[in-house]
């Protein structure tokens, strides 16, 4: 016998065993869920070093506006930002297993628009 479903059983079956375009496993930590197993691994350091009170003011997800004379070019959305004290200096973070084209331009245009070195965390 045949088992059938629904146009929305279909589609929910068919999200959950997705799998995403370069391999990362979503990983729900802390309540927040992460694009990849590498993102929670940083953010659990992240949270550590807080507590050790090396680092304050963790953002998850920042967005930033990056225009060009002041037409809209692209949006650049940060998986963290957080200011070291050690460094003494805010750092603008991003987890990747592989630095797409996209990212590069954008990485470019946060240096070339904010004057902000975006650091790259494999």
């Amino acid at each position: 016998m045949t088992e059938t479903m629904t146009r929305e059983q279909y589609r929910a079956e068919s999200a959950k065993s997705k799998r995403s375009k370069y391999g990362a496993e979503r990983t729900l930590l802390d309540g927040i869920l992460f694009d990849s197993k590498a993102e929670a691994r940083f953010y659990a350091d992240l949270k550590n070093r807080e507590r050790a009170g090396e680092v304050t003011e963790i953002e998850l997800q920042r967005e930033y506006d990056l225009m060009v004379n002041g037409v809209l070019v692209a949006r650049y959305r940060a998986d963290f930002v957080f200011f070291d004290r050690i460094l003494r200096a805010r750092r603008v973070v991003d987890v990747k297993g592989f630095a797409t084209r996209d990212f590069r331009l954008k990485a470019k245009l946060m240096k070339g628009c904010f004057g902000i070195d975006v650091e790259v965390v494999r």
